[in-house]
């Protein structure tokens, strides 16, 4: 998937999502409730794209797929940096952008977490 419109349309597609520059205006970052689910570089290309990941799956996707790797200047057990050179499947790219948000939602406090899941 290139179509980083799209992307971006999805990132911010989940409740209480914000996107900020906090690293400069190069990279974008993409918050729920406060906390960090994902990183783009929309101008670098292949653009790449940080995800929080759980590990034992995190392992998995960096054996099947080339373009997924250990994230960069990130905690590599939870965290996958994507390649978005067409090579990962548009499904698969959207749905690791879905299971990252959710891996961060459960790390809220119960209100928030229980607050964004009606959301």
């Amino acid at each position: 998937m290139n179509d980083i419109v799209q992307i971006r349309e999805t990132l911010l597609s989940f409740a209480e999502t914000t996107e900020e520059t906090p690293f400069g205006p190069e990279v974008a970052v993409y918050k729920v409730a406060g906390k960090m689910f994902a990183t783009l570089v929309p101008e670098e290309f292949p653009v790449p794209m940080n995800l929080k990941c759980d590990p034992d799956r995190a392992v998995v996707l960096r054996d099947e797929h080339e373009a997924i790797t250990p994230g960069y200047h990130m905690n590599k057990k939870h965290w996958n940096t994507l390649i978005l050179d067409g090579s990962i499947p548009q499904p698969l790219v959207l749905e690791l952008i879905e299971h990252s948000y959710y891996c961060v939602v459960r790390g809220h406090n119960k209100a928030t977490r229980e607050r964004l899941l009606k959301g």
